[in-house]
């Protein structure tokens, strides 16, 4: 009964969804106050409907209802509970409900907490939002539905991936879908205010908001990725420029320039058209992504799936939202006025240049995702785009980036004086010059030229950020009690930007040190052997069988200690999942729709990495044995 509940619930939305989307608009076209007012309540409803087929998914997950293809496709008895619950979301059909569900909740919170917009701009945007809606659910129920039923239901699901058997996948998907989904908040704004013909500082200001919400949701999701990678896929890996990844990180840098744009806009009531076509390019992103994800045209640990006509209705949603948002940009944008007038040196001036910088990024990450596709449509040849050209195309597009951003707040609006910010900055550049001179002495012989060099820009916008925040907050003139409570009554604005300025200057540091100085060392061990590993000492002590809920493992366990003190005890595992049965799942023995890494798990790299381990057994006495 829930399943067809839910069923009928989505069908339901999607009726709703036609409503919000054609009343509404017709209102604000026409100036019926009445029609406009009716967006705000079906974006509420569609947010209900699409909320109980979600809950009734997760339900036949939870209580384990094979009758329903998708529940015996990529769940099983033995399965924890967590991974029942994040199984909704580990395969294509659950993952596009819930894409549409937080779709539905960023239309229901403008709904909400949108009562101070503009009647127009609030009936237009939910519109917007609701023809997306309208084509999601369409792709939903005629390609991807969830909720189909078995004839014959099996005693027992096929169990999920192994691993996909992991804490990461409860909280990576979602937010990088309320990443993904919340651009298309702003989407919508833009699309709204072309509509109206009119952007201008309240346009901003409630951009802003729901830019920054999804620029965080996504941010937050692809460093879950990261630390999921690091420990389970890439051993000690965390980033390759997979084309997913890439599918990713485009939006979230277009999103970043988004949010400083945003910021002259409000500020200044300049670069309108400029923001309005990253809001519409960010989403475009976000879309693509989902196309790259689910069509099948490469080949990614990501691929949700391989089907061909999925790709095509996905591909459609695309070109009708993005290249219909862009013709209406093309002609609306010559109608919007024209902001105040700046300096190179300013604010502003910074805030464009990393716009520029930020953008160019995108360009090149999309260019080098690509490429191989259009290579291969066009009978050029088989091209592979790797790391050797986004590490030498990308980076140093990022260097005048992180200079840029610690001069830039140091600037005034309108005008700013370069002389007065480097005086400022002294501290900073002071601090930069040590730091080379301390990592170029200390660094260890061989090391590559320009890990210093990323050590001391890490510094730099370290220093320089604390310092302006600092400064803001009178540190350095007043009292420190007076200065704490200066910095309560700060915007909260200036702490996030400093939180986010400071986090990236960390985050230099982590690329720079383990892309440098990272030591490997691989090694046949006896329990009772010891090697040293980059001034460490692994003493590998045994093997033990263990057994977890629903897999079996051989869990080793090494003693880490420096200088004879004890550091901490590592236990790695080599787990063999019951359901299904083996280490991984290998292709032929499931379902290709349910599959999530089949392509590239047939690839012969990891085919040969496949013999080569299940051609060792331990032995527990002795360790691995050929």
């Amino acid at each position: 009964m829930f399943v067809e509940l839910g069923h009928y619930a989505l069908v339901l939305a999607l009726a709703v969804a036609v409503t919000q989307a054609v009343v509404p608009l017709l209102g604000a076209r026409r100036g019926e106050a009445a029609w406009m007012a009716l967006a705000a309540p079906a974006a509420l409803a569609q947010l209900v409907c699409v909320g109980i087929a979600f809950a009734s998914l997760t339900h036949a997950y939870v209580v384990s209802d094979f009758s329903v293809a998708n529940v015996a496709a990529n769940s099983h008895t033995a399965k924890p509970l967590l991974y029942k619950v994040s199984g909704v979301w580990g395969n294509h059909e659950g993952s596009m409900l819930l894409w549409v569900f937080i779709l539905a909740l960023f239309g229901g919170a403008v709904a909400v907490f949108g009562r101070n917009l503009p009647p127009g701009l609030k009936a237009l945007a939910l519109a917007v939002q609701a023809m997306i809606s309208v084509a999601f659910l369409l792709f939903i129920l005629l390609t991807s539905n969830p909720f189909l039923r078995l004839a014959q239901p099996p005693a027992n699901g096929d169990g999920l991936n192994p691993l996909l058997q992991d804490p990461g996948l409860a909280f990576h998907p979602p937010f990088l879908y309320l990443g993904y989904v919340g651009f298309s908040m702003a989407f919508s704004f833009a699309a709204a205010a072309l509509i109206e013909g009119r952007v201008d500082a309240a346009w901003a200001r409630w951009v802003r908001p729901w830019t920054l919400a999804a620029w965080v949701f996504l941010t937050a999701g692809i460093a879950l990725g990261s630390w999921w990678a690091y420990y389970t896929l890439g051993w000690g890996g965390w980033w390759y420029w997979d084309p997913v990844e890439n599918a990713s990180f485009m939006p979230w840098l277009v999103g970043t320039a988004l949010l400083h744009s945003a910021i002259v806009v409000e500020k200044r009531d300049a670069l309108k058209s400029w923001t309005t076509l990253l809001a519409i390019l960010a989403f475009g992103l976000s879309l693509l992504g989902t196309f790259l994800v689910r069509s099948g045209v490469i080949t990614s640990v990501h691929a949700f799936a391989t089907d061909p006509t999925r790709g095509i209705f996905i591909l459609a949603i695309l070109a009708i939202a993005v290249g219909g948002s862009l013709t209406l940009f093309a002609l609306r944008a010559p109608s919007l006025k024209a902001g105040s007038l700046f300096s190179p040196v300013s604010r502003e001036g910074s805030l464009l240049l990393n716009n520029v910088l930020m953008a160019t990024a995108a360009g090149t990450v999309l260019l080098g995702t690509l490429y191989p596709l259009f290579a291969d449509a066009l009978e050029i040849g088989k091209v592979s785009v790797g790391p050797p050209f986004f590490n030498s195309v990308f980076l140093p597009l990022m260097v005048p980036l992180v200079v840029t951003m610690a001069v830039g707040p140091f600037l005034a609006w309108k005008r700013g004086d370069l002389d007065l910010a480097a005086r400022k900055l002294r501290w900073a550049l002071a601090a930069t010059a040590l730091a080379a001179a301390l990592m170029a002495a200390l660094a260890p012989s061989g090391s590559p030229w320009w890990a210093p060099a990323g050590m001391a820009l890490a510094v730099w916008l370290l220093v320089a950020t604390v310092s302006e925040w600092a400064g803001r907050c009178g540190f350095s003139h007043t009292r420190m009690v007076q200065a704490g409570r200066r910095a309560l009554r700060l915007p909260r604005a200036v702490h996030g930007t400093a939180i986010a300025h400071a986090g990236l200057a960390l985050v230099i540091v982590g690329v720079v040190g383990s892309s440098a100085w990272k030591v490997e060392n691989i090694l046949t061990m006896r329990p009772g052997e010891m090697t040293s590993v980059a001034g460490y000492q692994f003493r590998f002590d045994g093997v033990r069988q263990v057994r977890g809920p629903n897999y079996t493992a051989v869990e080793a366990s090494f003693s880490i200690s420096r200088d004879g003190r004890a550091v901490t005890v590592l236990k790695p595992e080599r787990r063999r999942y019951t359901h299904p049965p083996g280490p991984r799942p290998w292709p032929p023995s499931i379902p290709p729709r349910s599959v999530i890494f089949t392509r590239w798990l047939e690839s012969p790299t990891v085919t040969a990495m496949w013999h080569a381990c299940t051609s060792i057994r331990w032995c527990p006495g002795c360790g691995p044995v050929p």
